[in-house]
């Protein structure tokens, strides 16, 4: 990003201010963002993990990014916050099902997009936290509205302010990029406070004699376990965790109107994942993590989600030296940009690319020759601690909270829809609906 965009313009404590060689010199913040080099020191940008924490060591970054992973990725911090996620996901659905229930048909056509959106911040909260903040009462706070407002804020603001050339910017004044800054006051506010509430709560408990992690210790959230073991400064520590919160609302929420969309206007394949989900819930006696472990076709469903409305839609990356990609030469700092949404579509890679098919992932897996799977594997076992690494740390909260929804949602609900027309969609940084689609729920 240039020092143009910034030039006479009064930056929030939220910015850090530091300048990084290469990506200086980008004439666009898409351009800035592929030029970043971990080895380097970064420019002024947004205090948060994704910059702050690429300093002027790649080995400092590599080392602090492992310890977040440990509260976040591994197995067994996944297996401590399971039950927080499937606190909220029961919650969302009873409060849901007393709303059916009032109806003379015990079934109800609504837009629940605002629901999930509520849904998808108080459970993100649960788990960063470790408390809960109300959103599925009848009256949720201000606060927490602010904050969801404030996300869709930063969402819908960002894409000119990837595109437009700084010094553009700062000539016509740059209103848009003071209402993404204010956007972004509004995130780290809310997420002072609730680190603020956090450290309280943990000084009060200070006394007790179990420590984070250890068997039997109450799970106190990523926070509050990131603390107790104090391997990262609380600068670190506020930005991971503000990074979270602003990453796990509309990227969980957004992903799951299109799932219940596809579910509702696919109603066989419904009952074949409500079918395995009820065996699965049976079986797992409560507990969510048993339960999920038999669950493929709900997983497949998140798949299919992903591969038909990707979250994001194109990655883009500057490599550091010449490639070639299908005997085409790339000269190195040559912009390469690979188009996710065409590539889920495509019917080289997949059979029948627009049907939704959850299926097809386990399908397809067991077609494969043997000896293809087994290096496949091996090669996954190679890569999956760099992936992990690189990937962005709330993700595996993010799967794991979409499909407790959608499994207790399944577990109460028939899903319909009035019409089974591909859904329109718009792009605002993310991929979303261009109209949320009405979604009716018919008590089971």
């Amino acid at each position: 990003m240039s020092q143009a965009l910034f030039r006479g313009m009064t930056l929030p404590d939220s910015f850090i201010q530091r300048r990084q060689r290469d990506a200086s010199m980008a004439d666009t913040f898409l351009e800035h963002l592929c030029l970043l080099d971990i080895n380097q020191e970064p420019i002024t940008a947004r205090n948060t993990s994704i910059i702050c924490t690429i300093g002027e060591n790649g080995e400092e970054w590599r080392a602090d990014r492992l310890l977040l992973n440990q509260e976040v990725l591994l197995a067994g911090a996944v297996q401590r916050f399971l039950p927080l996620l499937d606190q909220v996901a029961q919650d969302f659905s009873r409060m849901l099902r007393g709303r059916v229930e009032r109806q003379a048909r015990r079934s109800l056509t609504l837009d629940p997009s605002p629901d999930i959106f509520r849904f998808a911040l108080e459970a993100s909260c649960h788990v960063i936290y470790g408390e809960r903040i109300g959103l599925l009462s009848s009256s949720p706070s201000q606060e927490s509205q602010r904050f969801i407002w404030a996300v869709e804020r930063m969402l819908s603001t960002t894409p000119p302010l990837l595109y437009l050339p700084p010094r553009l910017l700062a000539r016509v004044g740059a209103p848009l990029w003071t209402q993404h800054a204010t956007a972004w006051d509004d995130i780290f506010s809310h997420a002072e406070a609730r680190i603020q509430k956090g450290c309280k709560r943990l000084s009060s408990s200070q006394g007790g004699s179990s420590k984070a992690g250890e068997a039997g210790a109450p799970y106190t959230g990523v926070l509050g376990q990131l603390m107790e073991k104090g391997q990262l400064s609380l600068d670190l520590i506020k930005a991971n965790v503000t990074e979270l919160m602003a990453g796990g609302v509309d990227t969980t929420a957004v992903p799951l109107q299109f799932a219940l969309y596809e579910l509702g206007r696919n109603p066989q394949v419904q009952e074949q994942v409500r079918r395995q989900v009820r065996e699965a819930w049976a079986q797992a006696g409560g507990d969510p993590g048993k339960a999920l472990q038999g669950m493929p076709l709900l997983k497949g469903t998140i798949k299919e989600i992903l591969r038909l409305y990707p979250v994001g839609i194109t990655v883009q990356r500057y490599p550091i030296r010449d490639i070639v990609l299908q005997n085409y030469h790339i000269p190195a700092g040559t912009m390469v940009q690979a188009c996710l949404y065409p590539l889920g579509r495509s019917p080289q890679i997949f059979r029948e690319p627009t049907r939704f098919d959850p299926a097809r992932w386990g399908r397809e897996a067991g077609e494969r020759p043997r000896g293809q799977q087994q290096q496949e594997e091996r090669e996954w076992e190679r890569d999956s601690g760099r992936w992990r690494l690189a990937s962005a740390p709330g993700s595996v909260i993010a799967e794991n909270e979409m499909q407790l929804f959608l499994m207790h949602i399944l577990l109460n609900f028939r899903l319909s829809v009035s019409s089974t027309e591909d859904i329109k969609t718009t792009y605002t940084f993310i991929l979303q609906p261009e109209t949320p689609p009405q979604i009716t729920f018919t008590s089971l």
